[in-house]
């Protein structure tokens, strides 16, 4: 789990200030008490606390529904946002976006600037029928492509997902693999072909 996703569960942090603080507690007191229960270690940094607009708003809203419109127009200007392949090019190879997708390292701080940050899609689907250990957090991915198919519009959907999934569930909980810089465009189109690809473990 992310600093930006215990920060989205801001309301469990203030449940856990006494009651007399908890009254007048603000974001802005929350954000107070995040900042000061971690330090800067290696690579990891303070700035990963700080929200941008859509989580913001979703730590607003995290103990009671979003209204509609603002959910629709959170999750608009995020597919908006998404840059999808300048050369139309969406697949690469699934055997190095297997390995990216097994690989959890990166953004640690125990990793420097070098480090290639993997995809640690392990932790939360299920993406082969050989894996007997994953997590359920997410949907299973298991015969993603043979089920979908591998139109133009199911690789710019899949791209978009993996890209900023907050263009189709404004607070879910999925890295923002692209928007965040979290994977390489590069990097993206080895785990689309790990999904799409025919030949995949994904699609066997």
């Amino acid at each position: 789990m992310t600093l930006k996703t215990i920060l989205a569960g801001s309301a469990l942090v203030v449940a856990l200030i006494p009651a007399a603080q908890a009254q007048s507690a603000s974001n802005a007191d929350v954000l107070g008490i995040m900042k000061s229960s971690f330090k800067e270690r290696g690579i990891a940094k303070l700035d990963r606390l700080d929200q941008n607009d859509l989580q913001k708003q979703c730590s607003e809203y995290a103990t009671q529904p979003m209204p509609a419109p603002m959910k629709a127009a959170l999750e608009k200007a995020a597919l908006d946002a998404v840059k999808y392949p300048a050369d139309g090019n969406f697949l690469g190879d699934w055997k190095q976006g297997e390995r990216i997708a097994q690989s959890g390292v990166g953004l640690q701080f125990s990793d420097n600037d070098k480090t290639v940050n993997g995809g640690n899609c392990y932790a939360c689907h299920q993406i082969s029928k050989e894996e007997i250990s994953y997590g359920n957090i997410g949907p299973t991915l298991y015969q993603y492509g043979k089920l979908r198919g591998n139109t133009v519009e199911i690789q710019r959907y899949t791209w978009a997902r993996i890209w900023n999934a907050h263009a189709f569930n404004a607070c879910n909980i999925m890295p923002r693999f692209g928007a965040a810089g979290i994977l390489s465009e590069e990097q993206i189109r080895h785990v689309m072909a790990l999904l799409l690809d025919p030949t995949s473990p994904v699609n066997r």
